[in-house]
């Protein structure tokens, strides 16, 4: 057996396969896009139906990348993955204090199911995230600003992450975080901040509700900048959590992206950012 000391074919120079999975990439990405994006501006349940597959799914990728006995059936993990998908409906259907039960639940169920585990608190943290991206872009687009809200969401998330992508490959230069993710230079963080404030601020003063711009010019830029940092923390954390479990990808479910984990990383950050406003505008009126 041939040994290819760690290095990556796209590394090592294979234009034909490098060519071919960056193809595979934009096309499966742009269908992805669409989608979501066509449910974005529908909104109602087909949005919703949307981030309970994601929190769905997501919880199911946790579980399984975290798992102790490789002979653990699929059950338990289905279950509860099953209950984070409820939850996005709960606050649909119920409103938040039902979507928060839902989400307790699952988590007072893997407690009962798996109290002796060593990474019991991994595990339920696992919960809590999937249960971010199921819960928290349908309750910002139930808001009055709702549907510029989750542009802008995705606006700065998929600016920066492209554009840091693209100047990264392009500029290179010094590693941002090596020991964490390899590949990632300062070049693209800095050009993946700048695309997200820009694409931020660009949604944010289009005005999509027909009103007056919510914020000043200098707010939704500083707004849009903190949110496109934060979106490349998120990243940058999912890259850490998979260097812990010794993984590359957290699944194979789209192609050429990995796993919805590889693929929500960054616009799970931002979405705790935005929970985060969303509880305290609640707490503020």
């Amino acid at each position: 057996m041939s040994r290819n000391n760690g290095t990556a074919p796209f590394e090592r120079g294979h234009p034909a396969r490098a060519t071919s999975e960056l193809t595979l990439r934009i096309a499966s990405g742009f269908v992805l896009a669409s989608v979501v994006l066509a449910a974005t501006l529908w909104g109602g349940l087909p949005f919703t139906v949307i981030w309970a597959i994601a929190g769905g799914g997501v919880a199911y990728e946790w579980l399984a990348l975290t798992e102790e006995d490789p002979a653990e059936r699929r059950t338990r993990r289905v279950i509860l993955s099953a209950l984070i998908a409820a939850s996005a409906f709960a606050l649909h259907w119920g409103g938040v204090g039902l979507a928060v039960l839902l989400v307790v639940t699952a988590l007072v169920v893997l407690v009962l199911v798996d109290r002796r585990g060593a990474r019991l608190s991994l595990r339920a943290g696992g919960l809590v995230y999937a249960a971010v991206i199921a819960v928290v872009p349908v309750a910002a687009r139930e808001t009055p600003f709702g549907l510029m809200t989750v542009l802008w969401m995705f606006g700065v998330v998929w600016g920066t992450d492209v554009l840091a992508y693209a100047c990264g490959r392009l500029l290179g230069g010094p590693k941002l975080w090596p020991r964490v993710s390899p590949k990632k230079t300062w070049s693209g963080f800095i050009g993946g901040v700048t695309a997200g404030t820009i694409i931020g601020w660009i949604v944010l003063a289009a005005t999509l509700t027909g009103g007056p711009a919510p914020l000043p010019v200098a707010g939704m830029i500083a707004l849009s900048c903190v949110a496109a940092m934060i979106s490349q923390a998120g990243d940058l954390g999912e890259s850490i959590l998979k260097r812990y479990l010794g993984v590359k990808d957290s699944g194979h479910i789209i192609p050429g992206h990995g796993g919805l984990m590889d693929r929500l990383d960054s616009f799970w950050a931002v979405s705790v950012f935005v929970g985060c406003a969303l509880v305290f505008r609640a707490l503020w009126s």
